[in-house]
């Protein structure tokens, strides 16, 4: 991360509160998706609920994975800065669907945005990395950003589903909590 900062410490610090700030409202979002799972507990839910925990789990992870980066480099996690605020601003929009929406397919709807923006930022990271020939920072960012790949494709399969069900009255079942090979069932 060092080799990033060197061009403009403030902006790469930056750039890392605006992706903590997101992973933050990401840990909330998977919070209360888990909350309304476990308040409806069916076949679904119990289809879906660990691979939905280990997403939620993963994106702890990330936050507190960003915050010692920023820690590292003398910021303060806590920072509002310039990116972090924006992407709070843009992100009460799903914010408000989840806190005040208990059906699953809104839920799943509005993680399915969230994790488009996710998945865009760590790849922005991963390329400004590139672009600042820090090797190391580039292959965290790109670890997570892996992992982001994964939530993305999951919660898509299940707003696929869902849409169907919704749709045509099919009985699609949502996809298993033992991976990629799951959804394929």
């Amino acid at each position: 991360m060092e080799r990033m900062a060197r061009n403009s410490r403030e902006k790469t610090l930056d750039f890392l509160n605006e992706r903590l700030a997101f992973e933050r409202a990401g840990v909330k979002l998977y919070d209360r998706v888990l909350e309304v799972m476990a308040s409806r507990a069916s076949e679904d839910t119990e289809r879906i609920r660990s691979t939905m925990q280990q997403h939620r789990d993963e994106e702890k992870e990330h936050e507190e994975w960003l915050e010692a980066q920023v820690r590292s480099l003398g910021g303060d996690a806590h920072a509002t800065t310039e990116r972090s605020e924006l992407v709070t601003r843009e992100s009460k929009g799903i914010e408000e669907v989840v806190m005040s929406d208990a059906q699953l397919p809104h839920l799943f709807h509005a993680l399915l945005a969230a994790e488009l923006v996710d998945n865009a930022g760590w790849d922005l990271l991963a390329q400004l990395a590139d672009e600042a020939g820090d090797h190391e920072a580039e292959r965290a960012f790109k670890k997570r950003l892996h992992e982001e790949e994964d939530h993305l494709v999951y919660v898509r399969k299940i707003v696929e589903k869902l849409s169907l069900r919704d749709l045509l009255g099919e009985d699609a079942k949502l996809p298993r909590s033992d991976g990629l090979l799951g959804m394929l069932s």
